[in-house]
């Protein structure tokens, strides 16, 4: 922002100086600064920082930066710029913003001639960071919230599974922001369960143990991204991923791992996927089975199964037209 007043005939106009802003995020770790940033502190004429626990004091008086703890207003600010000086402001985690309209509005008068303002991130957050606000966050409220103290793994089971089926409805009406709600709803299922997870006293683990585990299995089961294997097709990464799952799993039955408590469309198209990916050969009607809805039923699972369709999806989309017809037929009796 510069504002300035004309310089006498004659005489040189002052130079303006200069005022860096430096940004911080709370996620990164202290002392981790951009070389830009680190550039500015040690150009500076002089540092200040109105926080005197800032959490990066320690670091900058090991590097050697004298820091003056002080909160100017945006006069002082300016008249400390003067002759050409540079000073860098190390902002609190809150940001400066008394400080900033204070200089916006000295701007705006054109009484003075203003310095130089630069907005620095001396440090960014990564991708993910905000995840770490949610494992604080939780941790607060397991702490503090008489409800969510009180909470275990079975208690939380049924919301684990009643936002799973929101998650699903929200993918299936394309709604992208119930969508992003949706997915949070289930992360946090995975923050909470994996912070009551801390308490056990037997064979407690975190959060960060439930992300390693994923991220081994990620990678071993990716050979094709992670090590020498190819695949170039998604049939290929299939026939990766399936093979590595059976040599981590060693499992004596393609129905191992199979939830029996799903619900039955889902349990019976899985069943047939796990035969088809098998080369099995079970035929249908069952040897054992009978002539009841349920084997017509699974009848026509495998059958979608086999054509690539999902039966619990296609059951949902009919309901869902099935619900629509019944209103049609409610708001016609209400007329």
């Amino acid at each position: 922002m510069n504002a300035t007043s004309p310089a006498p005939e004659g005489s040189l106009a002052p130079t303006p100086g200069r005022i860096v802003l430096l940004t911080t995020s709370h996620r990164v770790a202290p002392g981790l600064l951009s070389w830009p940033a680190w550039q500015a502190l040690r150009d500076a004429d002089r540092v200040l920082c109105a926080d005197g626990t800032h959490p990066q004091l320690p670091y900058l008086s090991e590097a050697g930066i004298a820091v003056d703890e002080a909160s100017p207003t945006a006069e002082e600010l300016v008249a400390a710029c003067a002759d050409g000086h540079t000073v860098a402001i190390v902002a609190t985690g809150e940001g400066e913003p008394t400080l900033t309209d204070g200089l916006a509005r000295l701007a705006g008068s054109g009484r003075v001639q203003m310095p130089d303002l630069e907005l620095l991130p001396a440090s960014y957050d990564l991708p993910g960071a905000r995840l770490l606000d949610l494992v604080q966050v939780m941790d607060r409220i397991r702490a503090e919230c008489p409800w969510s103290s009180q909470q275990t793994h079975k208690g939380l089971a049924k919301y684990g599974i009643e936002e799973a089926y929101e998650l699903v409805e929200a993918i299936e009406e394309g709604d992208r922001d119930e969508l992003r709600e949706e997915l949070g709803d289930v992360l946090l299922q995975v923050v909470f369960h994996a912070r009551i997870a801390e308490e056990d006293p037997e064979a407690p683990f975190s959060i960060d143990d439930v992300a390693a585990g994923i991220i081994t299995k990620l990678i071993h089961r990716h050979p094709h991204v992670f090590g020498d294997e190819t695949a170039s097709t998604p049939e290929e990464v299939k026939a990766h991923w399936l093979r590595t799952k059976a040599e981590e799993k060693q499992r004596t039955s393609i129905t191992e791992g199979i939830p029996m408590g799903q619900p039955g469309l889902a349990l019976a198209a899985k069943l047939a996927s796990r035969v088809r990916t098998a080369g099995l050969e079970v035929t249908l009607p069952l040897p054992k089975g009978g002539d009841g809805i349920g084997y017509e039923l699974l009848a026509l699972a495998v059958r979608a199964e086999a054509d690539g369709v999902d039966p619990e999806a296609a059951l949902r989309a009919a309901g869902r037209a099935y619900r629509d017809a019944i209103r049609e037929v409610e708001s016609g009796s209400a007329a």
